[in-house]
């Protein structure tokens, strides 16, 4: 009861006050809503199909974890294990979006996924949390998406601070605009070479076929093949761009991807790791830093595995650029590609738009206009394309782009 009190008061809220929640509020809650909401979600373990019993898993035994809202519903899933290490298992690479829509059950992994999730260790407690949200949340300061790994590593540990931690995420919401629920499993009977982390994430297909660092005797230098030659493109554009000063030494040959090269680099400083992209047919590389470069190469794994750029994006089609603070004080990033552009800012994440969207945006002058930065990625809307800003909406409506101020 002390975890549950130390809860609520870090909501800011009475204990008499979060009894009126439809939330299952138990010693073993990690974080409710004191608010009474419409929304409900519900999660489960496949020993359990109720959700209220607390079943043994056995090291090495397949885990597999059911979901269900009642509305449609974004839904984070967390792990948190007896060490206090945490796991983001949804929303991950391998899954297109964690967008659920109401009362559909869904299973992970599913039937066909490409992961399964393996109970490893250390013996002891477990607790899944689901959070579902009307709204897409920024896990920014909670856990990142590091290159091209399919699961988020998560920068917390501990129950409470991934209580603290999410009590800030969801500030910003309605105040019935999201909910939570808990399913308990324990693990016993230790093997050797037990794991870290109770569940092990394990691709169930071969990695993507992008090089793994290579080691070589000599430095690798800027758009240099495996059997020696050059990608002229990538040579101009690493010249161009003063790589050594933007993109730092290469870690890897350029190497086919889809229909054409890409090279990774170390990154200097701020500018994160960056990577070169040429497309096939095209005269010109051109470089994807950072976050931008995160967000890239996780709609490529999700989309196709990483074996070729995401078709929602296409091959990198200008050199990132760095936008200044804007009508609301935000600055960040902007990548634009053949098909849409990637917006990433510290404080809201990193987002694409596309189409008509991304050209009415853009003709107002993009995040420098009053819409400001993308506060999410486009979405479907009715069957209709939309997104949304710091400043505004913009909706499609009988195929023509409106754009709404707050």
């Amino acid at each position: 009861m002390n975890k549950l009190m130390t809860v609520t008061a870090l909501l800011g809220l009475a204990a008499g006050t979060a009894g009126a929640s439809p939330a299952k509020i138990t010693a073993q809650s990690i974080i409710v809503n004191p608010v009474e909401t419409k929304l409900d979600v519900q999660v489960w373990v496949n020993k359990d199909a109720t959700g209220n019993a607390n079943p043994v898993y056995r090291k090495g035994e397949a885990l597999s974890v059911g979901l269900r809202t009642n509305a449609d519903a974004y839904v984070y899933l967390f792990n948190v294990n007896a060490n206090g290490t945490i796991d983001l298992f949804f929303p991950n690479g391998f899954e297109e979006s964690n967008f659920m829509k109401a009362n559909v059950t869904r299973s992970f992994p599913a039937q066909d996924a490409k992961y399964t999730f393996t109970v490893g260790g250390p013996n002891g407690q477990d607790k899944l949390l689901a959070l579902a949200s009307t709204r897409e949340l920024n896990l920014d300061d909670i856990a990142r998406f590091a290159g091209d790994q399919g699961f988020a590593q998560v920068r917390l540990s501990g129950q409470d601070n991934l209580a603290r931690a999410l009590s800030i995420v969801v500030n910003p919401l309605p105040a019935d605009g999201w909910t939570t629920d808990v399913a308990l499993f324990r693990v016993q009977a230790q093997t050797s070479g037990g794991t870290s982390g109770t569940v092990t994430q394990t691709p169930t297909t071969p990695a993507p076929t992008t090089p793994a660092p290579q080691q070589p005797t000599a430095q690798i230098r800027a758009g240099e093949r495996q059997d020696g030659t050059f990608d002229d493109a990538m040579v101009q554009a690493y010249s161009r761009l003063k790589g050594p000063e933007s993109l730092g030494e290469a870690t890897t040959h350029a190497t086919p991807w889809g229909d054409g090269w890409w090279q990774k680099f170390g990154g200097v400083g701020a500018y994160g790791n960056a990577a070169l992209f040429h497309a096939g047919g095209s005269s010109r590389a051109y470089a994807v830093h950072g976050r931008l470069l995160e967000r890239y190469l996780s709609l490529a794994q999700a989309e196709n595995g990483a074996t070729k750029p995401p078709s929602r994006l296409g091959w990198a089609a200008g050199d990132e650029k760095v936008i200044p603070r804007n009508p609301y004080g935000t600055s960040g990033l902007y990548g634009f590609f053949q098909n849409g552009a990637l917006y990433g800012t510290e404080k809201y994440g990193t987002f694409w738009i596309q189409g008509a969207v991304l050209k009415t945006y853009q003709g107002l002058g993009g995040s420098g206009s009053f819409l400001g930065f993308p506060t999410r990625d486009q979405y479907l809307l009715n069957g209709a394309w939309a997104a949304e800003f710091e400043g505004g909406t913009i909706r499609t409506v009988n195929g023509t782009p409106k754009v709404y101020r707050k």
